[in-house]
């Protein structure tokens, strides 16, 4: 397992170094419009850390289909671009209205809301351009790739799951089945597109590219059952951000509809499908690592 976090955190130096190239390109390339205090907020959410877990789905997918990581490193700057967009949506009044993120204030605590919104919109654009411009990928790859991200973005992946999850705050109660729909939209789906995204990128065939979704779709609701967990065991300064929120909120959680070990029971069950989705990769060890890696936060 030491091993599987090594190369997760090599993964994440990778990806954070062609953020940070990417960034300051697209930041060259700007016109009258484009100001410095978007830069910094964007700047901001995305150099805060975090795990890193969607690019590192990424590049070991690419690899797992006999890509390299250069093949890999425009979907997987994108993918993280995307979900920190989320991220500062997620934070905002409107929505969670958490005041921190990773450690340091959330996007919209420091900037402004106006700021935050508007730098989530770059980050979501961002990836487009990227994906387009990168010199690895063929005309199929790319087209591939902005279809799967935008899908994954959209009204049937995140934005869809998101606004389930806001419509749940008028609800008196939910079924297991509509919060596992809800979750696999607002955190699964980036969680599953990563994985399909690899394989693309490393010219995976279709069975690969399918499976690859299946194992993405299993782990991306063992993540947040995970989650569920956290928010009710960790502390603040384990997580990075305010603990016990969910419950405050009476948001439905797998914790609050399951208890914390069924819970905990589910998400074994939800992370041994994904092992069973890997047998068509010939070298599929550190896949079925990083599954594992998620539930040991737990246990």
């Amino acid at each position: 397992m030491t091993d599987t976090k090594s190369r997760i955190a090599a993964y994440a130096a990778r990806v954070e170094q062609y953020i940070t190239e990417q960034l300051a390109a697209i930041k060259s390339r700007r016109g009258a419009l484009a100001t410095d205090d978007v830069f910094a907020a964007m700047h901001h959410s995305l150099s805060a850390g975090g795990k890193r877990i969607r690019p590192a789905l990424i590049y070991a997918f690419c690899e797992a289909c006999g890509g390299t990581p250069e093949m890999a490193d425009a979907a997987a700057c994108a993918m993280e671009m995307s979900h920190t967009a989320s991220l500062i949506f997620d934070d905002l009044p409107s929505f969670d209205d958490d005041d921190l993120r990773r450690n340091q204030p959330s996007c919209h605590k420091a900037f402004g809301e106006a700021t935050a919104i508007l730098a989530g919109y770059g980050l979501i654009c961002a990836p487009f351009e990227i994906i387009a411009r990168d010199p690895h990928l063929s005309a199929e790859q790319k087209t591939a790739l902005v279809q799967l991200l935008a899908e994954c973005e959209g009204v049937n992946g995140m934005v869809g799951g998101q606004l389930m999850d806001k419509h749940f705050e008028n609800r008196e109660s939910v079924t297991l089945e509509e919060l596992q729909t809800m979750c696999l939209g607002k955190t699964g789906a980036l969680i599953q597109a990563s994985c399909k995204m690899g394989c693309i990128c490393g010219g995976g065939t279709d069975e690969q590219i399918k499976a690859a979704g299946n194992y993405g779709k299993s782990v991306g609701l063992a993540f947040q059952i995970i989650d569920d967990i956290l928010d009710v065991t960790s502390t603040e300064e384990q997580l990075g951000k305010p603990i016990g929120s969910d419950a405050e909120e009476n948001k439905f959680t797998f914790v609050n509809l399951l208890g914390i070990d069924q819970a905990k029971t589910t998400a074994s069950a939800v992370s041994a499908q994904a092992h069973s989705e890997l047998d068509c990769f010939p070298d599929a060890a550190f896949l079925h690592d990083m599954a594992d890696t998620l539930l040991v936060r737990v246990q």
